[in-house]
């Protein structure tokens, strides 16, 4: 590992966001709803923009006030192109300047944004309305026409070699990670999804070559998931930091899983290496099947707040209201990416609705198919709380 270059960044970055194909990041401020564009070129890297700067502080605002108020941003697949959405509009950054999005309705909700994968589309979760939670819309951005799509709530990743994405669908009990073939002006979800337990992670992440999925999360612990594509075996299963504890938390328990950043993740060059960033300022390079991990001390005295990987291949590190840019190996040569998008999606059809109940489940180790969960009546504690309440239910009736 090699620091190519280290900046002031004006504020501590809580979430690094790189563009897919550009040498373009953007960097959410961890004090305040704002957004920083960088740009790595020549060695250097340089702020293009900077978007609520001026605005007020999360000094009062805690839990999901906060998050409220934190803004959603998504570049577009090809151009220099952020959209940056909150409950109330859409603006979109290109260098030449920032514009509003017509025809977004205000939502009171906290809203999320992305890009479909041909650009032409915004997607914008959820819709307005008492009943927005259940619906997702998608606006054309040259005709500002608009078509009600299924529900998402975590960002709209898509596959490195194209013709998938991937969303998260979050409730309390049970979290499931949807697929879609990427044609059409809406998300189309396929029969065949993962499910996690309980609620609160992050936007998955694929490997660059598209074979394996990191899922970090959840609302109770420090979890990282990582699934083998397409077949969703679950390959890697950790906590960061100490497990929880269960209710009553204590303090000192709390006060730790708060120390780890929840964007802190990401796949380097190499399809087969996970770099994970630490309360201690340390960036972690481990293997995926856990044969190697190797410490790497990047932020002496300060924590890593977010960590994300380049188009390039390099590394942004962020912590203490500075960003580093690492070098940290080269690609490796492999098969072409797009075969494990195509056999995923012949291996299954499209959802006719977006119910558990209807749905070709996995967990990363069993499979249940659509039906098979109204059959559990037996449980056991270490089962997924959404299997706990599903067997409770079905006993019930």
């Amino acid at each position: 590992m090699q620091i190519l270059t280290r900046v002031h960044s004006g504020a501590t970055a809580q979430r690094l966001l790189p563009h897919p194909r550009l040498a373009l990041v953007a960097a959410w401020d961890a004090d305040r709803p704002a957004i920083r564009i960088w740009e790595y070129r020549d060695g250097q890297l340089r702020q293009r923009a900077a978007l609520g700067v001026d605005s007020a502080g999360y000094v009062e605002d805690v839990g999901y006030e906060r998050l409220k108020r934190t803004p959603s941003a998504a570049w577009h697949p090809r151009d220099p192109l952020l959209a940056v959405a909150d409950a109330e509009s859409v603006v979109l950054w290109t260098p030449s300047g920032t514009s509003p999005v017509d025809g977004v309705p205000s939502t009171e909700y906290r809203r999320k944004v992305a890009f479909s994968p041909d650009g032409r589309t915004l997607w914008l979760s959820p819709a307005a309305g008492t009943d927005g939670w259940e619906h997702s819309v998608a606006l054309d951005l040259a005709s500002g026409t608009t078509l009600t799509g299924p529900r998402w709530d975590t960002g709209v990743v898509a596959h490195p070699a194209g013709g998938l994405v991937c969303t998260l669908v979050s409730d309390q009990g049970a979290t499931l990670v949807l697929f879609s073939a990427d044609t059409g002006p809406v998300l189309r979800p396929v029969r065949r999804a993962l499910v996690l337990d309980c609620d609160g992670y992050q936007a998955p992440i694929f490997s660059s070559d598209g074979r394996h999925l990191a899922v970090r999360g959840n609302a109770y612990n420090n979890s990282l998931e990582v699934f083998a594509f397409p077949s969703l075996r679950r390959v890697l299963g950790m906590t960061l930091g100490e497990p929880s504890p269960g209710y009553p938390y204590p303090q000192e328990w709390l006060d730790e899983m708060r120390a780890w950043s929840r964007h802190n993740v990401a796949f380097g060059p190499s399809p087969r290496v996970l770099w994970i960033g630490t309360p201690e300022g340390v960036v972690v390079e481990l293997d995926v099947d856990g044969s190697r991990v190797v410490e790497h001390e990047v932020l002496p005295r300060a924590a890593v707040t977010a960590l994300a990987a380049t188009a390039t291949g390099e590394l942004v590190v962020a912590g203490n209201d500075e960003l580093l840019v690492l070098s940290v190996g080269t690609a490796d040569p492999g098969e072409a990416a797009g075969a494990s998008a195509t056999a995923f999606l012949a291996s299954t059809r499209e959802a006719s609705v977006v119910d558990m109940d209807q749905l070709d489940l996995t967990d990363g180790t069993r499979v249940w198919q659509s039906g098979d969960r109204a059959t559990v009546s037996e449980t056991s504690a270490t089962d997924p709380s959404w299997l706990r309440i599903r067997a409770a239910v079905t006993r019930r009736t």
